[in-house]
């Protein structure tokens, strides 16, 4: 192996050990960030000789991850679903590039998420080579094995997740400013997350020292297992036999569940509160802090409202209208929307004493529904700023039961736990205890279980950032986005004179403008990574 000196400077070395708190406190998450000075950018290799090293190292991963989810970037492939969409205009270009599928090699939201990702996969490729072959001077090899299981997950889920985005993508494993790393076929990505989520579960702890899993654990690990089985059976790969490793992976986090500190919470919109930033539903969660020097969520709040007088909103995540009209009423459609607004004379949301309802069919800028996941309970107060302290539920254990459901039912072999599974997270969408069977718990008389779960999701995850990967999977993006349009949704259109007028909204704010084939489920890798690797092109 190679190793190269790195010069770190006091101030880079004082922020790291203050991220420490990210891993092992959450008190506060400030980043470690190796990238201050152009030398360093390459994320040189320093031989680790003690414990403190091989912490610093996970932990500025850690504030890596922190850096690149805090804004609506990270999760921009998100908009590509026909759950979300984004304003017609403003400066949301790059969102509604994916919206109308019509993503290009210079979109900035794309080149800047790479950017962010890769910093995430250097840096645990630094800490790999930073500890090879290394005894420490204070070993302590429980906290050692840890850790490097915790670089393994972190590696693995950031390959995954641009995996889901570009398709292809180069398997960047080693420290190296001079490789220029071909495309991997997508065989290869799936078998490298693969192999490095077993070597995350054969490192990690049963459970997370802390509520919600912001660090992983077994569990975690082979939740993200399941997840990556029940991709690879479809879409592109279409192996079938994944299923059944789907199946089991997912059997094995239910039947230790209570070990990983899993379980679903019983009130769903609670998830999207401040109370709600920890919880067992976390499979994994990322999160945030707001001392001094720290990141913040900047995904919620206002970014989920229109620009109206008195809402002030920045326009970037809105709910589809279709997809609003299409889900089922009830507890859990109330959980997931705000379809009005109490407001006062001025417009602003007023909690205590409003004197209007406003609906959204009533905004005067853009008239979509509310997604409540972006906005958050209002009575936080969260609702007026662009920032916040609510958690990235990167994984739920809702999204581990529905896993098993669909997976066992591609695979032949659901039975009364696959069923209990699904309708676990049916009872909740009712508002109903998850543990008691009722007579509205879904059986084989309302459709395959395989399809009623997929169903399931896609009620379950709106507004999440995850359901064009479910449509990519299943080859449902036609079929989803095809039919977009509102069904008898009232909206405002005004004359010259500024007068409004209510209107039929007849046709999805951001028409298609791209292909809805296989040929354009990926986006391109940016052209900036092209230019400077011409063996990316192409994918």
């Amino acid at each position: 192996m190679k190793t190269m000196k790195i010069k770190i400077s006091l101030g880079e070395l004082q922020g790291a050990f203050l991220l420490v708190a990210l891993t092992f406190g959450f008190t506060s998450c400030e980043q470690f960030d190796l990238e201050e000075n152009p030398a360093a950018s390459q994320q040189q290799v320093v031989t680790y000789s003690s414990m403190p090293q091989l912490e610093l190292g996970v932990t500025g991963i850690y504030g890596k991850l922190n850096k690149a989810a805090w804004m609506s970037t990270f999760y921009v492939n998100g908009w590509s679903g026909d759950d979300i969409t984004t304003h017609v205009a403003s400066n949301k270009a790059d969102f509604r590039e994916y919206d109308q599928r019509f993503v290009t090699a210079e979109n900035s939201r794309t080149q800047s998420n790479w950017n962010s990702v890769y910093e995430m996969i250097r840096a645990a490729n630094t800490v790999f080579q930073s500890i090879e072959g290394v005894t420490l001077s204070d070993p302590d090899p429980t906290k050692q094995e840890r850790l490097i299981g915790e670089t393994y997950f972190l590696r693995a889920i950031m390959f995954n997740h641009l995996m889901r985005i570009h398709g292809r993508i180069p398997l960047v494993l080693e420290v190296d400013p001079f490789q220029q790393p071909p495309l991997a076929s997508q065989l290869e990505v799936f078998q490298q997350i693969e192999s490095d989520l077993l070597q995350a579960e054969a490192r990690l702890p049963e459970r997370s020292a802390f509520l919600g899993s912001t660090t992983p654990s077994k569990g975690t690990a082979r939740a993200f297992l399941a997840r990556l089985y029940l991709d690879w059976a479809g879409f592109p790969l279409n192996d079938r036999d994944k299923y059944a490793q789907a199946a089991a992976s997912a059997k094995t986090v239910i039947d230790n569940a209570a070990g990983h500190g899993f379980g679903l919470e019983p009130d769903l919109a609670k998830l999207w509160s401040l109370e709600g930033r920890f919880t067992e539903e976390g499979v994994f969660t990322i999160a945030y802090s707001n001392a001094a020097g720290n990141l913040t969520n900047r995904k919620m709040g206002k970014l989920g409202l229109p620009s109206d007088p008195g809402l002030n909103g920045w326009q970037e995540t809105f709910a589809e209208i279709r997809y609003f009209e299409d889900m089922p009423e009830g507890f859990r459609k109330d959980a997931t929307y705000y379809s009005e607004l109490p407001v006062d004379d001025s417009g602003a949301i007023n909690v205590g004493s409003p004197t209007r309802m406003l609906r959204w069919e009533e905004f005067t800028d853009q008239q979509n529904p509310i997604l409540r996941k972006i906005v958050g309970n209002l009575a936080d107060g969260d609702w007026n700023e662009f920032q916040t302290l609510r958690s990235d539920l990167f994984m739920r254990y809702a999204e581990v039961l529905l896993i098993y459901a669909e997976a066992s039912g591609e695979a032949g072999s659901a039975g009364a736990d696959a069923w209990e599974a699904l309708n676990q997270v049916h009872r909740r969408a009712e508002g109903l205890d998850i543990n008691t069977p009722v007579a509205s718990d879904l059986t084989s008389a309302d459709g395959t279980i395989q399809d009623l779960a997929f169903t399931e999701r896609k009620w379950e995850f709106a507004g999440e950032f995850i359901r064009w990967n479910d449509l990519v999977r299943k080859e449902k993006v036609e079929e989803a986005l095809g039919n977009r349009n509102p069904q008898v949704s009232i909206g405002t259109s005004y004359d010259e004179n500024g007068v409004g007028t209510p209107t039929p909204l007849t046709s999805a704010q951001n028409p298609i403008l791209g292909s809805l084939g296989t040929d354009n489920y990926y986006a391109p890798i940016p052209q900036q990574e092209v230019e400077q690797n011409p063996n990316l092109a192409g994918n």
